[in-house]
C-alpha cells in the first residue's frame, strides 16, 4: 500500500475546502435526491473511518425521502427537527455498539468517540460530492430503538440529515468559532521546543 498522500499538498497549509465549506443547515431542497450510489459512497467513507482497535462499533439506519425507512425515522422526531428534518434528501440514524451482547459489559469506552468519527467522515464525503449535512439529537431516541428493534448492546445516538441546503439558506447557528489559541490547551510551537 502506497503511503503517500493523494490529496493536493498546499505550499503552505490550509484548512481543506470542504471543512471551510461545512454548514449545518436548518433548510434543505425538498425537490433534491440521492441516488444509491451517493448513499453507499457516504456509508463507505463511514466504514473505513478509525476505530479503537478496529471495533467498528457503529451501525446506521438510512431512510431516503419518501422510502417507508424514512417515514418510521421521521414519526419520532422532535418539534424542532421535525420543522426541517423530513426535506433532507436522507436521514441517517446513527448507532453506537456500548455494550458486548448479552452481558452488561462496555463495549470499549471510546464506542460513541469512534461513532464520531464515522459520522464526522460521512459529513465530509458528502459534502464532496454535493451534499450538506446537518448532525443532530432533537428526537425520541427510545422511540426510534423500539421502532427498528435496536438490541439493548447498540444506542441510538444521533441522526443526520444529508441533502441540498435549500436556496438562502443560513446555519441554524451562528458560523463564529474560537480562535486557535483559545481551543490549544497547550502547545510548544516549532520555534519554541529548543
Amino acid at each position: 500500500m502506497d503511503s503517500v498522500s493523494i490529496c493536493e499538498i498546499p505550499v503552505v497549509p490550509e484548512v481543506h475546502p470542504a471543512v471551510l465549506r461545512r454548514r449545518s443547515p436548518m433548510a434543505f431542497d425538498a425537490d433534491a435526491e440521492i441516488g444509491d450510489a451517493a448513499l453507499d459512497t457516504i456509508l463507505d467513507a463511514a466504514r473505513l473511518a478509525p476505530s479503537a482497535g478496529n471495533s467498528q462499533p457503529w451501525a446506521f439506519v438510512v431512510g431516503r425521502r419518501g422510502d417507508g425507512v424514512h417515514a418510521r425515522i421521521v414519526r419520532h422526531l422532535a418539534g424542532s427537527s421535525a420543522r426541517w428534518a423530513p426535506d433532507a434528501s436522507a436521514i441517517v440514524v446513527n448507532l453506537a455498539r456500548v455494550l458486548v451482547e448479552d452481558t452488561d459489559w462496555e463495549y470499549s469506552e471510546f464506542a460513541r468517540y469512534d461513532l464520531g468519527q464515522a459520522v464526522a467522515h460521512m459529513t465530509l464525503q458528502a459534502l464532496s460530492i454535493g451534499f450538506d449535512a446537518h448532525q443532530f439529537r432533537a428526537f425520541d431516541r427510545d422511540a426510534v430503538a423500539v421502532e427498528f428493534g435496536v438490541p439493548r448492546e447498540w444506542e441510538v445516538t444521533s441522526m443526520t440529515a444529508f441533502g441540498v441546503a435549500a436556496p438562502g439558506t443560513v446555519a441554524g447557528v451562528t458560523r463564529e468559532r474560537r480562535s486557535r489559541d483559545d481551543v490549544t490547551w497547550a502547545r510548544a510551537r516549532g520555534d519554541e521546543r529548543r
